[in-house]
């Protein structure tokens, strides 16, 4: 698995999988009760401990999917994924390094209301707490690293944020091996398995809305996620290859409208025309450029960029840009 993170304009990291390491992911899950804000802890049964919910990867799963899955199956509460929040690295033995990848996830009380959480062998109890008596139950310093750069979004005012997603449509019979038109190339096996793949992990950032290219490959890419959403994807040549090619491309306003919904969207296009997706989207929000536009846009097929945008502050840019590649 690889996963590059951005926070704001700052620099990309990327995190290769290794044998060496062991993958997990989690969340600080979070609330707000009567206008104040708690986040979620977990009393661990066999460890005896207080810590963030988290767990190991899943064979064939991405990052983000195992986050909400192991959040869902230690809380009983279902969440989406918000920005990022850190990684946290240590050594469960000599050279086996554990590596772990934390999320900001709001609990909505509908959410709360449907768990159907009970004490067990592993959790034995959850605990809604504030963050400064957070920082007095949690067991190990290396949460407390998770926990400042969540309390730095609530001190920036950025928690509460939506996502707009830059999807590379999947693995397409090439140029070479087709007889018809550009547009209407289908994908190959391995890209029917890349767009199955993808549903969850984009489901994980609570996508809603569906945009893409009337390119017949990116129309097949996003067919298995709208079919699991029951949505109808919008279909438009203004962020097509050919449109782009010729100079009838109009990124910009697919961009602001996203922008002004402020809804959970996901937008599948070509590799020469993301570059641009990305560029119209620091535009839009008012962010500096910089080198990590570069590498949010430089997807192979069916990866993928989140970009965090606030949903409250809408001056404050992209928060943080966070690039999903799968393994199928």
């Amino acid at each position: 698995m690889t996963l590059r993170q951005a926070q704001g304009t700052g620099a990309v990291t990327e995190v290769v999988s290794s044998d060496k390491a062991v993958y997990a992911a989690g969340a600080v899950v979070w609330r707000l009760v009567e206008g104040k804000l708690c986040i979620l802890l977990i009393h661990r049964t066999k460890y005896r401990d207080v810590t963030l919910p988290k767990g190991k990867v899943d064979p064939g799963e991405m990052l983000a999917q195992t986050a909400v899955r192991e959040v869902h199956e230690e809380t009983g509460i279902r969440v989406n994924l918000g920005v990022p929040v850190g990684v946290s690295r240590y050594f469960m033995r000599p050279k086996r390094q554990k590596i772990v990848h934390y999320w900001a996830a709001e609990a909505t009380e509908e959410a709360i209301r449907d768990s159907t959480f009970v004490p067990n062998n592993e959790i034995a109890a959850l605990e809604w707490v504030s963050t400064k008596k957070a920082r007095k139950h949690l067991s190990y310093p290396i949460d407390l690293e998770i926990l400042d750069e969540f309390e730095r979004l609530v001190d920036d005012g950025v928690l509460h944020t939506f996502p707009i997603i830059a999807l590379r449509h999947a693995k397409a019979v090439s140029r070479s091996d087709w007889d018809g038109s550009d547009a209407s190339r289908i994908l190959t096996d391995r890209g029917r398995r890349q767009a199955k793949a993808i549903v969850a992990p984009l489901r994980a950032f609570g996508v809603r809305k569906i945009i893409t290219s009337d390119a017949v490959r990116c129309m097949q890419t996003v067919a298995p996620l709208a079919k699991a959403l029951d949505r109808k994807p919008v279909e438009t040549e203004l962020i097509s290859q050919d449109a782009w090619e010729e100079g009838r491309s109009d990124v910009r306003a697919v961009i602001g409208k996203r922008v002004r919904a402020r809804k959970p969207a996901v937008i599948c296009s070509h590799g020469p025309v993301l570059p641009d997706l990305l560029s119209e989207l620091a535009l839009a929000t008012g962010t500096m450029h910089g080198s990590y536009l570069g590498s949010a846009s430089a997807l192979e097929v069916a990866a993928f960029s989140v970009a965090h945008l606030s949903a409250t502050n809408p001056g404050s840019g992209i928060i943080s840009i966070e690039t999903h590649v799968p393994q199928a």
